[in-house]
C-alpha cells in the first residue's frame, strides 16, 4: 500500500491581485495599482492537498466546492490530487488579495455563508481506512462539523495518524488525535473555552512561554489528543505532550515576505511525517523547517509555476532583496570563502548589516574556492558554511555561487551596496563596475587586525608539528 496522504476540510479560492502602487487617487489618500496580476490558487485543505501533490506524494481530497465558478475554477488548480466532493449546498468561499511591493493592502471576501453538508459519498470510509495518514484542516465551514463525516473520521484505524488542524470556528478534534496543530492565539481561546485555563497554573508576568505550554498542556488534556503542537511563527513550535517538560523546537531565522498558508505548511509535513514513520519530535521538527522554509521563499508566490527553480536559494534571496527594496529599504550585499568562520568575518558581517535593512551573503562554492586558495581548502564544505552564517542574526540570506566571482550574482540580486573587507582598501573594487550599472554603491569596511583563516591554519598546523615532535621525542 503506498503513502497516500488523505485531507479532510474545507476548500477556499484565494486570488492574490498584484499591482505597481506608484501615485494616489485625486479623491481620496487611497493607491492606484497599475498592471494588476491576478494569482489564483486553493487555499484551506485545497492548499494542502497541494502542497502535498507538489512534494510528490499520493494524496485524497475531501472537500466541498460549491455549485459556482469559483468552485468549478479551484477544482481546475488541483493537479496531481484525488479530490473526492460530499454533496454541499453552500458557495464556494473566495478570497481575494490586493497587494503592491510585497504588502496586502486590502481583502475581499465572497460567498462566507456557510453551506450544509448533505451525504457523503461511499468511497470515503474506504478511503480513510487506506490512508497512512489523516490530515483534517478545518476551516469552520461545515465539512468537518457533518455528522458522518465526524463518524467516519472516529472510525479511522488506530495505525493511521490524525492530524487535527484547528479552527476557531470548526469543531473540537475527536479524541486520540496524533497530533493537534493550533497556533498562539487559537491555543489561548480553545483553552478558554473549554474553561481548561481555570485549572492552569498561574503564569508570572514576562513568560509567555510558560503560559503557551499552559495552555498546551490543559488542549492535551481536555481534547484526549495525544500531543499538541502550539506553533509560534517565527519562533517555532511548543509540543507538549500533557505532562513533563514541553519540548520547543525553535525556527531557522528567515525573512517573512508573505506568511500565509504557514499554518498549512506545517500541519502538511508534520502529517506527511508521521504516516511515514516518524515519531512526533521528529515530525514537528521538520514541519517548523518547511514552514520557515515556505515563507522564507515567499509563502503562496512559491506554489507558483512561473516561480519553480532546481536551486531555490538565488529565487529566495531575490525575493527578499525585491521585498525589501519595495519597501524602500536598502539591500547590502557581502562575499567571500568564509572558511573557517572567525571573529573578523562577525565583525565585517556585523558591520555590513549595519549599512542597511537586509544582509545577502554571497559564499564561494567548494569548487571555487579550491581554484582560489588551492587543493587543500575548503576546510569545511559549503553546506556547513551555508548553515553557520544562516545562524547569525546579523545574516538574512545566503547565496552560493559557483563562479570565480560573484559578478553574475550580484547582476541577478543587484544590491544597493557591496560591502568587502579592509584587505581591499584604497583599491578599486572589481565590483564596484557592477554596481554602478544599476546605482549601487561598493564600499570597503575595516577588519579586525590580525583574524583570518590563513592565520588560523597557520597556527594549528604549528602546533600539530610540536605535538608530533612531543610524541616523537617521548619515545
Amino acid at each position: 500500500m503506498s503513502e497516500r496522504l488523505v485531507v479532510v476540510g474545507d476548500t477556499l479560492l484565494d486570488v492574490d491581485l498584484e499591482g505597481r502602487a506608484e501615485r494616489l487617487t485625486p479623491d481620496a489618500p487611497v493607491p492606484v495599482l497599475d498592471d494588476l496580476r491576478e494569482h489564483p490558487r486553493p487555499g484551506g485543505a485545497g492548499l494542502a492537498a497541494l502542497m502535498a501533490a507538489r512534494d510528490g506524494h499520493p494524496v485524497t481530497l475531501v472537500t466541498a466546492l460549491g455549485d459556482d465558478e469559483a468552485g468549478e475554477r479551484v477544482a481546475g488548480l488541483l493537479p496531481g490530487v484525488d479530490v473526492v466532493r460530499v454533496r454541499y449546498d453552500g458557495p464556494t468561499p473566495v478570497k481575494r488579495r490586493v497587494r503592491s511591493g510585497g504588502q496586502s493592502l486590502v481583502r475581499l471576501d465572497t460567498g462566507t455563508a456557510a453551506g450544509t453538508v448533505h451525504g457523503v459519498p461511499p468511497e470515503l470510509r474506504r478511503v480513510l481506512q487506506e490512508a497512512s495518514a489523516v490530515l483534517v484542516a478545518d476551516y469552520g465551514r461545515g465539512v468537518v462539523q457533518a455528522a458522518e463525516v465526524r463518524e467516519l473520521l472516529a472510525a479511522t484505524p488506530g495505525r493511521v495518524p490524525v492530524v487535527w488542524d484547528p479552527h476557531p470556528r470548526g469543531a473540537d478534534p475527536l479524541p486520540g488525535a496524533r497530533l493537534v496543530t493550533p497556533n498562539r492565539s487559537e491555543a489561548a481561546l480553545f483553552a478558554q473555552r473549554s474553561g481548561s485555563t481555570t485549572t492552569a497554573p498561574s503564569v508570572p508576568a514576562g513568560t509567555p512561554l510558560a503560559g503557551v505550554r499552559a495552555h498546551a498542556d490543559a488542549l492535551v488534556a481536555s481534547w484526549r489528543a495525544q500531543a499538541v503542537a502550539v506553533t509560534l511563527g517565527g519562533d517555532g513550535a511548543l509540543l507538549s505532550y500533557g505532562d513533563g517538560a514541553p519540548v520547543v523546537l525553535p525556527a531557522p531565522g528567515v525573512t517573512a515576505l508573505d506568511p500565509c498558508g504557514a499554518g498549512d505548511r506545517f500541519a502538511t509535513t508534520a502529517a506527511i511525517a508521521l504516516g511515514s514513520g516518524s515519531v512526533t519530535v521528529e515530525a514537528v521538527q521538520q514541519a517548523v523547517a518547511d514552514a520557515s522554509d515556505y515563507v522564507a521563499r515567499g509563502g503562496p508566490a512559491s506554489l507558483r509555476e512561473d516561480t519553480a527553480t532546481d536551486d531555490p536559494r538565488p529565487a529566495d534571496a531575490a525575493a527578499m532583496v525585491a521585498a525589501v527594496a519595495a519597501r524602500g529599504g536598502t539591500v547590502v550585499a557581502t562575499g567571500g570563502c568564509f572558511d573557517l568562520l572567525h571573529a573578523g568575518h562577525v565583525a565585517t558581517l556585523r558591520a555590513a548589516r549595519g549599512l542597511g535593512d537586509a544582509l545577502v551573503v554571497c559564499v564561494n562554492s567548494d569548487a571555487s574556492v579550491r581554484r582560489l586558495k588551492g587543493s587543500s581548502r575548503p576546510l569545511v564544505p559549503a553546506a556547513d558554511r551555508v548553515r553557520v552564517l544562516e545562524a547569525l542574526e546579523c545574516v538574512d540570506a545566503v547565496v552560493v555561487f559557483d563562479e570565480d566571482t560573484p559578478a553574475e550574482l550580484l547582476d541577478r540580486l543587484r544590491p544597493h551596496v557591496w560591502a568587502k573587507g579592509g584587505d581591499y582598501a584604497g583599491a578599486d573594487l572589481p565590483e564596484a563596475e557592477i554596481l554602478a550599472r544599476w546605482g549601487g554603491q561598493a564600499v570597503v569596511l575595516p577588519y579586525l587586525e590580525g583574524r583570518s583563516t590563513t592565520g588560523l591554519v597557520r597556527t594549528a598546523t604549528r602546533l600539530e608539528r610540536l605535538v608530533d615532535q612531543w610524541k616523537e621525542g617521548s619515545r
